[in-house]
């Protein structure tokens, strides 16, 4: 019996599956290919390529002598272009440009069965129409015939391109920001940059930085790889604009700031360097070094392999190099300018410190022959002296004290930064010697109604210190302490600390104001002022903490501070006991610079001041009805000024802003003199105020400064002052400009005066005159004729009605009058601004009704009352304007509504119309007094326009705020009165 013939289903078998090479391998008559029908296959083959076809790993296989290829559909995008051509045709013919690296392989395996490895096996290969830089894994392993000899090669492989290509970039990224993070020049960071490309040849196979010059006209090369500098394809500066910026086309990339792709490298420079490839690069990439909002600092040229397209990712691998190399300029380019600053810095510290030792020791000689002539004239008996120039005599006599403290204090600033100090410590009994510096400063600390208390046990043993310094640090905390604290005591204290090291601490503590724990890092840096602090007064260098911590550092110790805000603060000084720890030379020897201690003196003089204790000023009284207010924290200054402006007019003085507001408050000033610096409010606070408030912002103000210059004047002006007086003023100028702004007041208020008088009595007149004309002809008719009941009635009514409109004009007259010369005083209760309005709104819907208005109310939540602090009646005064003025200007058959509601920390009411509305050219003179919009005469409802001007004083007396908005005219208004709302009333 004969066997079934197979031989028409033997391709089903061997070729199997539903895959694209399965499909193609059974399509083909293999009986004409040089292996014969499949069905003479050896078996082995046949399970071969069962194996690759069943798999979704990349395989194939090469079959005799011939090397015929067969593969699977995970192999199709290993051969691109050669698919499907590749099936059936000999390896050396498929491969035949790589054959000079992978034929040895093969003919081991096929010669002597040797199996072959390879990792990342590096392949130049073609295989979409372009010579591509590629990498496999693969083995190489025998397959046996029927009879045992080696019929072919089996191969599992899988490309590693992307992986290991992608490990290079990143290795490169990584390797560029390490190396150019701590580059300190621009010239180093695009050196390093270079130097980082060149170990990554395949990718940059050559580089150029260029910079751009200051001028923007000019690039200069920083840096190359692979490339020397200075040839025709790396010229050293490239004009922008001429042929060679063209060859790089970096005038487009500084232009556009984005990267361009320079083709046809060979035809422009000839052949350049391939990095890593035996092929010139045929393309480049010219990017921008700049970053978003900046200017560009340069253009980073770099080579594209000739073996990788410029896909997307290569594109980001060299945007992010770019970033990197900005970054680093960057970097580089701040360091530089702060180290420039920094060696400025060092010579302008230098340069204040030569000025400063130079000018102390200037001004010490003329204060020398200023306070002593001073002090003779103040103690010569034989020729006493009038009282007034006594004063005079004291007045220079105390500033020329604190002039000199301020100049010694620069001395011994200068001095500690030239190091040139030298101390003279001395074995000194501390505890008495402490003593008698706090006591010094009882009287001016009592007389402030503070206690002073002084804790300075005998030490164990006498301590070393220099007695100039020792006092200059104890008066200096003395003074800080007494300056801020209004309230309590000041407490010096003095201990031996014997473990763990004998020590002596000074304390001094205070319950002042305290310090923001934000500022006690900065107290003791030079020029340091606290900002904001409420001090005695203004005025201080900043050099005195400073001063404290470099003489307590001379003396082997150190100084800090603790302190809550609000509740005081103490400074401790530390130092070791003993000697050991100081200049040998230094201990019992005699200083040889010239002594800047002055004693206490100047220090009580500084502080009776502050208290404002100088001696009674004798200032004659002025006939002039002119009223100053004059604004100042130095007392002899306030003096000085009180004593000048007195002799021609009225002066009131205050020493600080916050007094002076209380002053105008009280009574408004014909003019106010005020200094610029001073704790709390100061003077440009003072002068924004007085310019927000509408009863104040016509005063005169001048403002007085030791700041000079033009844009000190300016900024004075521009902030809203009438004059600004630069300290050190002559007594006639000062008069010359008050005299003027004073004059000039006095015009603007008569020429205001007048204009308003005519255009209020025009408006006025005709206001009184319709219903007086109404009220005379009624009585009149009713004087000569009899009229029937009901006539009689409606006359009267007639005559009621406007006399009512009489009423309630001269009642408006009135209020406005009463409350700008601040005589009406608010009866303040619990309101329930519900009800209130509800009962504002009963009497005006009659009047709405007939103009058949729609009067609309949405006053907060339903029976929830709305309750704020306020006078009733003025309350509803106010509402009544508003809802009187909605109501009038709002035509026939028109809407308003009135809303109520609370928001946050305010109540607001809101009163919308859609009336006639308002030109924004008048919006902003809705609320001033005796002022109408023209309006057309149909729309006219006549009025002096005094309404809406006592609903504003209304508000403002509640201190809330009222506004007007319109969209324009014809389109309605809506008014909103915001009042303080407080839950728990």
């Amino acid at each position: 019996m004969n066997s079934p013939d197979t031989s028409n289903h033997l391709p089903e078998t061997v070729f199997a599956g539903g895959s694209e090479m399965a499909a193609l391998m059974r399509s083909r008559d293999w009986s004409q290919s040089p292996l014969g029908p499949v069905d003479t296959w050896p078996q082995s083959l046949k399970t071969g390529i069962r194996i690759i076809l069943g798999s979704r790993y990349p395989m194939f296989i090469w079959w005799g002598a011939s090397l015929i290829h067969f593969y699977n559909d995970a192999y199709i995008s290993v051969l691109g272009k050669r698919h499907p051509q590749a099936l059936g045709k000999s390896a050396r013919e498929i491969w035949s440009e790589l054959w000079h690296s992978v034929g040895p392989l093969a003919d081991d395996v096929l010669n002597h069965g040797t199996p072959s490895w390879n990792e990342e096996f590096l392949e130049i290969m073609e295989r979409n129409g372009y010579r591509e830089e590629t990498y496999f894994t693969f083995s190489y392993s025998p397959i046996g015939t029927d009879d045992g000899r080696i019929g072919g090669i089996f191969c599992a492989c899988t490309e590693d391109t992307r992986r290991v290509i992608d490990e290079r970039r990143l290795r490169t990224l990584r390797e560029l920001r390490a190396e150019t993070a701590h580059t300190k020049t621009v010239t180093e960071a695009c050196q390093m940059a270079a130097a980082v490309f060149g170990n990554n040849p395949k990718d940059i196979p050559f580089a150029l930085i260029y910079l751009l010059d200051r001028d923007r006209q000019h690039a200069r090369l920083a840096s190359t790889t692979q490339l020397a500098m200075g040839t025709p394809a790396s010229p050293l500066q490239i004009i922008l604009g001429d042929s060679a910026s063209e060859g790089w086309l970096l005038d487009r990339v500084v232009t556009s700031k984005e990267s361009c792709i320079i083709e046809d490298l060979i035809e422009r420079w000839g052949f350049l360097p391939g990095g890593a490839w035996d092929e010139s690069p045929h393309r480049a990439i010219a990017l921008p070094l700049f970053r978003p909002g900046q200017e560009i600092l340069g253009v980073l040229i770099a080579g594209i392999s000739p073996y990788r397209t410029l896909d997307d990712d290569y594109q980001g691998f060299f945007d992010l190099i770019a970033a990197q190399v900005t970054l680093a300029i960057a970097n580089a380019l701040t360091y530089e300018e702060e180290r420039q600053q920094t060696d400025t810095l060092a010579a302008l510290n230098q340069a204040k410190t030569t000025f400063f030792n130079n000018i102390s020791h200037e001004f010490r000689t003329p204060l020398t022959l200023m306070l002593g002539p001073v002090a003779d004239a103040l103690a010569d008996l034989d020729l006493p002296l009038p009282l007034y120039q006594q004063q005079r005599l004291e007045l220079v006599q105390r500033n020329g004290w604190r002039l000199l403290k301020l100049a010694n204090a620069l001395l011994d600033f200068s001095r500690l930064e030239s190091d040139r100090v030298q101390a003279v410590y001395e074995p000194t009994d501390l505890a008495t010697f402490t003593t008698e510096l706090a006591s010094i400063f009882r009287s001016a600390i009592e007389r402030a109604d503070l206690r002073l208390t002084v804790n300075c046990p005998p030490l164990p043993e006498p301590v070393y210190v220099d007695r100039e310094m020792w006092e200059k640090i104890v008066l200096n905390l003395l003074s800080n302490a007494f300056k801020f604290t209004f309230e309590g005591e000041i407490t010096v204290t003095l201990r031996w600390l014997a473990t763990p090291n004998p020590t002596i601490e000074l304390a001094i503590q205070d319950t002042g104001i305290g310090i923001a724990k934000a500022e006690l890092p900065h107290l003791f840096e030079r020029f340091h002022r606290v900002k904001g602090a409420k001090g005695r007064s203004f005025e201080g260098s900043g050099i005195g903490l400073s001063l404290v911590q470099e003489l307590a550092k001379l003396h082997g110790g150190t100084v800090r501070v603790t302190s809550t805000e609000g509740e005081g603060s103490c400074f401790i000084v530390s130092m070791p006991a003993g000697c050991a720890h100081l200049p040998p030379e230094q201990i019992g020897t005699t200083c040889p610079l010239t002594s800047t201690v002055l004693g206490a003196a100047p220090y009580i003089e500084e502080a009776l001041q502050w208290l404002g204790e100088t001696l009674p000023v004798s200032i004659p009284s002025s006939s002039s009805s002119y009223r100053i207010l004059l604004v100042d924290d130095n007392a002899d200054m306030r003096d000085y000024l009180q004593r000048l402006l007195s002799q021609r007019w009225q002066v009131e003085t205050a020493p600080d802003g916050a007094i002076a507001l209380n002053c105008i408050q009280q009574a408004l000033p014909d003019l106010v003199l005020t200094d610029v610096m001073m704790p709390g409010i100061d003077g440009f606070q003072l002068l924004n105020i007085l310019r927000a408030d509408p009863l104040t912002q016509g005063i005169p103000v001048i403002l007085l400064s030791a700041r000079a210059g033009e844009e000190a004047t300016i900024e004075g002006l521009v902030a809203g002052a009438n004059d600004y007086l630069i300290k050190p003023f002559s007594a006639r100028e000062l008069i010359a400009r008050v005299e003027t702004q004073l004059q000039m007041s006095r015009l603007r208020q008569e020429r205001s005066a007048n204009r308003f008088k005519d255009e209020f009595l025009l408006t006025l007149t005709h206001e009184l005159q319709a219903p007086l004309a109404n009220i005379l002809a009624w009585v009149r008719l009713l004087q000569t004729q009899t009229f029937d009941a009901s006539k009689t009635a409606r006359a009267l009514a007639t005559i009621e009605r406007n006399a009512a409109i009489e009423a309630n004009l001269v009642k408006d007259l009135l209020d406005v009058s009463s409350i700008l010369s601040g005589q009406y005083k608010l009866q303040p209760q619990p309101v329930d601004l519900v009800q209130l309005t509800q009962e504002v709104i009963n009497p005006w819907r009659h009047p709405a009704r007939n103009k058949r208005i729609q009067l609309v109310e949405t006053l907060g939540t339903a029976n929830q009352p709305i309750r704020v602090l306020g006078d009733r009646d003025r309350l509803m005064q106010a509402i009544a304007h508003l809802l009187s003025n909605a109501i009038k200007f709002t035509p026939k058959g028109g809407r308003v509504e009135i809303e109520l509601e609370v928001c946050a920390s305010e109540v607001e009411l809101r009163v919308r119309d859609t009336g006639i509305g308002i030109h924004p050219e008048f919006l902003p003179y809705v609320f001033e007094r005796f002022t109408q919009a023209e309006v057309p005469s149909r729309h006219s409802p006549g009025g002096v326009g005094i309404g809406l001007a006592i609903a504003h004083l209304l508000v403002e007396l509640h201190h809330g705020t009222i506004e007007v908005a319109s969209e324009g005219e014809g389109l309605g208004s809506i008014f909103t009165v915001r009042l303080p709302f407080n839950e728990a009333i």
